[in-house]
């Protein structure tokens, strides 16, 4: 089980093959890290469903492996254009997923790839970046030399790259964060890290076309990978409001939106979060939840419709189809201002 989606084994993965399963798509969501929060947007389970179902058709369009199989309707597992109505369920492929030791913070990735072998999940999350937004944790990390870009210091304003940057971050740790090439390489076991950087970019690239072809620009997201049978392939979900940040005419156009009104609505909630994360860091915890005093609120109805029609009116412009009863894309989006 995930904070917004339900994972259901029909058969196990052992280490000479894939297994069989699916993920069911709830109306939960999280935000900074927090897990299941109080309430359900209406309508984003299947959202995320469909433009995920969408864009795994379309790598494997684009000889990009993945491990989807199709979006389940009655029991029959089918392609996302023969669903009659918005799916919640998505067939995949299983590989491997191991127990990561932990002592602290201390993670043991040895001890993962050994039950691992040849047939896991890679523990990464792999990154790309197409624009440097002012408040991004990129502009706190490194410099824009660091990058090939020509600035002495970041700029106050939104920075578009020429080229995507990709990063690494860990996937399983309580705390996630950035790697090093080095580092990350390590994590990623026997999987070839240039590799998975090049898969990335195809992904990327895929996604930023389509997102174009909607009038939507794809600002950055994320992949996660599996490994098999020598063969890198694209897991968990692809190029969603929930992995992904998309704008329309200069408005957010993603999760991200959730999260900022929650800055401005429930600061309390927001600092107790900071801080109970860097108390955990400081005392070398792991699970930095429980130490935080403070619960969020449940957001007002009003608010949820205008997710609501977001993660919808969004979809339908992306898969260009009507899949949802949704308001256009431009009066979702005005109302999103409107917040």
């Amino acid at each position: 089980m995930t904070s917004v989606k339900e994972f259901r084994i029909a058969e196990a993965a052992t280490p000479d093959s894939l297994g069989r399963g699916a993920f069911y798509f709830t109306d939960d969501y999280s935000v900074f890290d927090w897990g299941k929060m109080p309430d359900q947007i209406p309508e984003k389970g299947a959202s995320l469903c469909a433009m995920g179902a969408f864009n795994f058709e379309l790598l494997e369009a684009n000889g990009i492996p993945t491990h989807y199989r199709g979006v389940v309707e009655d029991g029959e597992t089918i392609a996302l254009a023969d669903a009659t109505e918005p799916p919640r369920e998505m067939a995949i492929d299983l590989t491997q997923v191991p127990d990561l030791p932990n002592d602290g913070r201390t993670y043991d990735y040895d001890a993962y790839h050994d039950a691992a072998g040849e047939n896991y999940l890679i523990p990464l999350e792999i990154v790309f970046r197409n624009t440097v937004p002012i408040g991004s944790s990129l502009r706190r990390r490194t410099e824009p030399a660091d990058h090939g870009l020509d600035f002495a210091e970041w700029p106050d304003e939104v920075v578009t790259l020429a080229e995507p940057i990709i990063e690494f971050s860990t996937k399983y740790e309580k705390g996630d964060r950035y790697l090093d090439t080095e580092e990350a390489a390590e994590i990623a076991g026997v999987a070839d890290l240039d590799a998975i950087a090049h898969v990335a970019r195809d992904v990327n690239r895929l996604v930023t076309e389509q997102a174009a072809s909607a009038g939507l620009t794809h600002e950055d997201g994320k992949i996660e990978c599996l490994y098999f049978d020598g063969e890198i392939r694209v897991a968990d979900v692809v190029g969603t409001f929930d992995e992904n940040r998309f704008s329309y005419d200069g408005q957010q156009l993603s999760k991200e939106v959730i999260r900022q009104y929650h800055k401005r609505t429930q600061p309390e909630w927001v600092e107790a979060v900071t801080e109970a994360k860097a108390e955990a860091k400081r005392r070398d915890i792991a699970d930095w939840k429980s130490l935080c005093d403070v619960d969020p609120t449940p957001l007002s109805a009003d608010v949820l419709t205008v997710a609501q029609h977001m993660y919808a009116a969004g979809t339908n412009a992306y898969i260009d189809r009507d899949l949802f009863a949704a308001p256009s894309l431009a009066e979702a989006v005005a109302a999103v201002r409107d917040l």
